[in-house]
Parts: C-alpha cells; sequence; structure tokens
C-alpha cells in the first residue's frame, strides 16, 4: 500500500495547473446514460473514483474511451441495469446512475453506497424524489431496486439540502413527462455544471445555482461535448498549503468566482490573493493568523475543506473554532493532527484549535478523502519527515497531488511498500 514522505520546512513557488472537479465529473459521467448519442468530456481527472465510475458504465454495457484528460462515452447498448456492490461500495456517488437508468429505461437495480466513512449520508431523498415522480422502489437484498413506465413531472422539496440527492432527481427529471420542480435544491456550481451538460445535450432546464430548479422533460436526449470544470477543492487544498508553507503560488485553470468563502477565509489567515478570469495567485509572507468557521452548504465554508483550513489553524496565531454542521464524523483528521504535535479540542461538532509555531513530523494515516489532504499540508508545514499512510483516500479525489507539488518546491515523495 502506497505512502507519502514530506519532509516539512519548503517554501511552495511557481505554477499549479487545476484538474478538473471530481464532484462535477462523477455526476456528469452518469449523466451519459441518459442519450444512446455519442458524449465526449475535456478535462476529466486521472482519479480513483473516476476510474471506478468508467468501470461501472463500462460493466453496465456503455462503450468508453479514454485518451489523456478526454473522454468519450456511448451508452446505446446497454447489457445491465444493475450497479453491483463490488463497485458500489468503494464510492458513494454511485448511487448516481439511478435516477439515469430508471428515466430511460425504465428500471435499475444499484447497490446501497459505501464511500468514505466521514458520517451518515441516506439515499432516502433520492428515493423519495423518484417515487413522487411515480417510481416504484424497494429495497431488496442491499440494493435499490427502482420501476418506472415513465416518470412524471412533480414537485419535490426534500427534507434536507442534499447535493447528490438534486443531481439524480435533475438527471432523471430530464426525461420525466412533464414539467418537475426542485425545491430546496443544493446551489454547488457542479451542480450548474452538470446542468450545463445537460441543456447540451437537450434538456430543459432554468433555476440551476438557486434553491428552485424547473425541469421540462423531453423525449429524448442527443449527444454533446463538454468540459468539466475546475476543481474548487484541489484550488483551495493548493492554497492553504502555500499559506501553511509560505511563498508564492500561481493556480492556472482555475476558477475564483466559484471559491467565494474559501478565498474570504484564507485571506483573513493572511494570505495575499489576486485572481483573474481562470487563475488564482496566493503569496504568504508570515505566520499565518488563526480564522474560525463553521461550514455549510454553497455559497457558505465548504465542508470538503474543512479539513485543509484546520491544518492550517494548527500553526495560525491564536486560537480558533471550527464548526462542522454537515457531517458528524468529519473530525477524524484531529487525532492525527494532533500526532504532528496540534493542539485541538473537540466539543460536539466543534473543534478548538490553538495554534503552535511548530509542527514536528511523524507517522500518520488518512482515514478519508479531505483528511488525507489536511495532512499533507501539515506535513509539508511540519519539522522533519511525515509520513502518511492509506493514501488511496488522496488518490480517490486528488489527481498526482505530490507530482504537482513536487514541481513547486515541495520534498514530497510517494513509497511502495517495498521503498520504505
Amino acid at each position: 500500500m502506497d505512502k507519502l514522505r514530506i519532509t516539512g520546512g519548503q517554501r511552495l513557488h511557481g505554477e499549479i495547473t487545476v484538474s478538473g472537479a471530481k464532484n462535477a465529473a462523477l455526476p456528469i459521467l452518469c449523466a451519459t446514460l441518459l442519450t444512446a448519442d455519442t458524449v465526449t468530456l475535456h478535462n476529466a481527472p486521472e482519479l480513483r473514483d473516476i476510474d471506478t465510475t468508467l468501470k461501472l458504465l463500462s460493466q453496465l454495457g456503455v462503450h468508453v474511451e479514454r485518451n489523456a484528460e478526454s473522454v468519450t462515452i456511448r451508452a446505446n447498448e446497454l447489457n445491465s441495469l444493475e450497479a453491483p456492490y463490488e463497485l458500489v461500495k468503494t464510492m458513494r456517488a454511485s448511487i448516481l446512475v439511478l435516477g439515469p437508468l430508471l428515466a430511460r429505461f425504465g428500471e435499475a437495480r444499484v447497490s446501497l453506497p459505501g464511500g468514505c466513512a466521514i458520517g451518515q449520508r441516506p439515499v432516502d431523498q433520492h428515493i423519495k424524489g423518484l417515487e413522487a415522480m411515480g417510481a416504484d422502489i424497494h429495497i431488496e437484498h442491499g440494493f435499490v431496486v427502482a420501476k418506472a413506465k415513465r416518470l412524471k413531472g412533480a414537485v419535490i422539496r426534500t427534507d434536507m439540502v442534499t447535493v447528490t440527492g438534486t443531481e439524480n432527481l435533475l438527471m432523471a427529471a430530464t426525461l420525466a413527462e412533464g414539467e418537475t420542480i426542485l425545491e430546496n435544491a443544493a446551489r454547488e456550481p457542479e451542480i450548474v455544471d452538470l446542468a450545463e451538460l445537460l441543456i447540451a445535450m437537450g434538456a430543459k432546464i432554468s433555476g440551476h445555482g438557486t434553491d428552485r430548479i424547473t425541469i421540462q422533460g423531453v423525449e429524448r436526449l442527443h449527444g454533446a461535448e463538454h468540459t468539466i470544470m475546475p476543481d474548487r477543492i484541489e484550488a483551495g487544498t493548493f492554497l492553504c498549503a502555500v499559506a501553511a508553507t509560505g511563498g508564492d503560488l500561481m493556480l492556472r485553470r482555475a476558477c475564483p468566482d466559484t471559491l467565494g468563502a474559501t478565498l474570504d477565509k484564507l485571506r483573513e489567515a493572511g494570505l495575499h490573493i489576486e485572481t483573474g478570469p481562470d487563475w488564482v495567485r496566493g503569496t504568504m509572507y508570515g505566520r499565518p493568523k488563526a480564522t474560525g468557521f463553521r461550514t455549510s452548504e454553497y455559497p457558505s465554508f465548504p465542508t470538503d475543506m474543512q479539513a485543509q483550513l484546520m491544518a492550517l489553524n494548527t500553526i495560525a496565531d491564536g486560537t480558533a473554532m471550527v464548526v462542522e454542521t454537515i457531517f458528524e464524523n468529519r473530525f477524524m483528521h484531529v487525532q492525527e493532527l494532533i500526532r504532528l504535535g496540534a493542539q485541538i479540542e473537540i466539543d460536539g461538532n466543534a473543534a478548538v484549535v490553538t495554534g503552535v509555531s511548530q509542527l514536528l513530523g511523524a507517522r500518520v494515516m488518512a482515514t478519508d478523502l479531505r483528511a488525507s489532504a489536511s495532512l499533507v499540508i501539515a506535513g509539508l508545514a511540519a519539522k522533519g519527515d511525515t509520513i502518511i499512510e492509506r493514501i488511496y483516500h488522496l488518490d480517490r479525489g486528488y489527481d498526482r497531488m505530490e507530482s504537482k507539488l513536487q514541481a513547486v518546491g515541495a520534498q514530497i515523495e510517494r513509497l511502495t511498500k517495498e521503498e520504505e
């Protein structure tokens, strides 16, 4: 099992090109099931979760061709409507094939999902919405089994804001009969990106990016070509890294318009930030300032950046309170940061972080995707060597992170079991 070894204390200088967004690419790949025509996607990141999704599509009978950052998909001859446990267990986003399969083929059998152990993420809102559109759904031997002759438009109000729920229902509604209105919809930029692809495929959608999305169902969708948006979480992670180490980092192919709350907090921490239409530059001169924050749905501070900004706070001047409102288990990185010398106390869904002047390298273990990134940031700032185990979590959501960091001056390398 691969590990990362980081020798901390190096300032970061140079340019990094931000990869396509994992959280946009996954639903977009599933959306290709809505048409028998060819869909070509550009800026697809090279990630374990992307590989898993492509493997799942291939197992359904979809023709998949990948060439570097471009993927060509044609779902014209499916031989299965079942997403098996062996693939779904490693990635919760696999549930996103449910809506497209049901909408286009009238049935689907999808294993209940797995993924990171950061908290309960039930699929009941997906099921509630599809049932409101006329689907017959039940749980059978660990599978969601759904059938519908043709979905019918409905007004759907989810009990909570759910990103994947919004995505699943949005995709399903494109081929439903009549009008569907999604109330209390998630507003994330990744949902906007998905909607833009669907519109290019012939869907009639308005209101995406707000909490009320309206979809007029059509008989069929056609092929399209689409470029996946830049990954705002990857961009935010690298900005936290330069804020922790000092230096000057230019992020190319970034989208500052999607980074509002993250940039606000990093400016509070002392990072000097400049932006352009497709770039962000972060420059750090001194020690960061402690910055408290509370996670919430977009456009508030994203839960996917909580661990990274907490890592920055561990070496900041002062004390900050971090409140996590989205996932109840998303403080698992805290104990690992403490192994590096961080001073953090947890009280329920709040963590009080008192910055120390210096972290010290140690052996730590990644527990989930964003926790992995926080340990990389802390390791870059720490004195001495840090070994991060279980980095397969990191590979799920970051495209060649160590290579990108090496190119801007970090001393970081991937170790196989034989090399350590």
